[in-house]
């Protein structure tokens, strides 16, 4: 069994009210916390290894230094609570069920950041989360932890739930504090980082939902102690968001030392293949990170054993590798098309581009159009050169990742996968009626077998 620190006590019955949660050690963190000094809570969450949970990986130790300290300038938290990447739902479930854990880790944050008004900005679909959050914050408060000098310490914290207007662009931290503001969401351009002029143009450090809460266990246990969970730069443990074609989905928490084959596979997460089909591809960390054939993500090319980690994962680079991103782990059995999958994932992106760059703007629209006829079976061959050359020309030329994200998944699909996009060309007809199916390399037993 791995070792659980942010999902300890989900099992236990009402843990989403503060009564409950302060029974089973809920805010002995903060306690402790609130007694040591912002440099010295700092200092931990740098030993502690924690990068950020969102997708991007940066240390959270660094990020926060980064933060400007200027004379009589107020500074805020904002938590990126806009989850709204294809296959990524664990911040949900921490907000959903474990809400307190969220404000406790806000709290400290707020205190090591001198952050005394802090903001949780939530996707607009999740409708039934504030209200949850809100009450747990006025619990919190009622409790003596949140609002006017709190433990006596002189410290002051007020947290607000602001609901967003359901766009995808508003995960970006720019674009979210435009929101924020009270403005259309179109992300800023960067230099000025919010760490220096953010929300109000006051120096603002963004964080992600599951980035925070982790930090309740390392003031917790120390951040010598939980540097010792995990391998390498992958600290801590990790919340992964588990679903396609798998016995049992759900949001489970690894300590990044298992391999993606256990993950897989073991009754103790995933549960293997549903009905018995094989595994064809997977996306492991939200919809827009690299797809890759079964071969290449139970194994890296060098034969050797893949692991549910940031290094690991990436080995190979975008050649052979992918990312650990958000941890939205999609699995892809033999009768799924990835012809369809990547044009299912180009039209999201197509219409959640917020329009502001020319090459996002129009080279969405351009590769899902594309995709479309290829689906349909009225492709020609010179269209995958030609998406190809779209999502070259898009990646690296738009202010945000946006664009990023959008070619990603199409270069990846063309680059492991260019045979089923010739054979829905080849076979316009029969590809309306039946899919591919399993490519030689994308069979996990005969690839690795030659590769090893």
């Amino acid at each position: 069994m791995s070792k659980k620190l942010l999902l300890k006590d989900a099992h236990i019955e009402g843990i989403r009210y503060f009564e409950t949660y302060r029974k089973q050690g809920g805010y002995t963190a903060a306690e402790k916390a609130l007694k040591m000094t912002p440099d010295e809570i700092l200092e931990e969450v740098k030993a502690s290894g924690l990068r950020g949970r969102g997708g991007a990986g940066f240390p959270t130790g660094m990020k926060w230094s980064f933060l400007a300290k200027p004379e009589g300038v107020p500074r805020h938290l904002v938590v990126n609570a806009d989850e709204s990447e294809p296959g990524t739902f664990k911040d949900r479930y921490l907000m959903e069920f474990l809400p307190h854990l969220l404000i406790e880790g806000m709290l400290i944050s707020s205190y090591c950041l001198g952050s005394n008004v802090s903001y949780i900005y939530i996707r607009g679909e999740y409708s039934w989360i504030p209200d949850i959050l809100e009450e747990a914050i006025e619990e919190a408060k009622a409790a003596g932890f949140l609002g006017k000098n709190i433990m006596g310490t002189g410290f002051d914290c007020e947290i607000y739930v602001q609901r967003g207007g359901g766009a995808y662009i508003c995960g970006e931290e720019t674009a979210l504090l435009e929101s924020l503001e009270g403005k259309r969401g179109n992300p800023r351009l960067k230099p000025p980082f919010p760490a220096v002029k953010g929300l109000w143009e006051r120096p603002t450090v963004v964080n992600n939902v599951e980035s925070i809460a982790a930090i309740v266990p390392i003031i917790d246990i120390t951040g010598a102690e939980y540097a010792k969970i995990g391998v390498g730069r992958s600290t801590g443990t990790k919340l992964i968001s588990a679903c396609g074609n798998i016995n049992r989905p759900g949001v489970y928490e690894i300590d990044m030392t298992i391999t993606v084959e256990e993950f897989i596979y073991s009754d103790e997460y995933c549960g293997g293949i549903a009905n018995g089909k094989k595994l064809k591809a997977c996306i492991p960390g939200g919809s827009s990170v690299p797809i890759v054939p079964a071969n290449l993500l139970l194994r890296t090319v060098n034969g050797e054993p893949r692991y549910m980690n940031y290094e690991s994962l990436a080995d190979g680079g975008f050649a052979t590798g992918t990312m650990m991103g958000s941890g939205g782990f999609i699995v892809l059995d033999e009768d799924q098309c990835i012809v369809e999958h990547t044009m299912t994932l180009a039209r999201f992106y197509n219409h959640e581009s917020c329009g502001q760059c020319t090459p996002c703007r129009e080279g969405t629209g351009w590769m899902y159009k594309i995709l479309k006829k290829i689906e349909k079976g009225e492709g020609k061959m010179e269209d995958i050169d030609l998406l190809w050359d779209i999502q070259r020309k898009i990646e690296g030329n738009t202010i945000c990742p946006l664009g990023d994200a959008a070619a990603w998944p199409v270069a990846a699909a063309i680059r492991h996968f260019r045979d089923e996009f010739e054979w829905h060309i080849k076979n316009p007809e029969l590809s309306q009626t039946q899919n591919y199916g399993l490519a030689n390399y994308a069979d996990p037993i005969p690839a690795v077998e030659k590769n090893a």
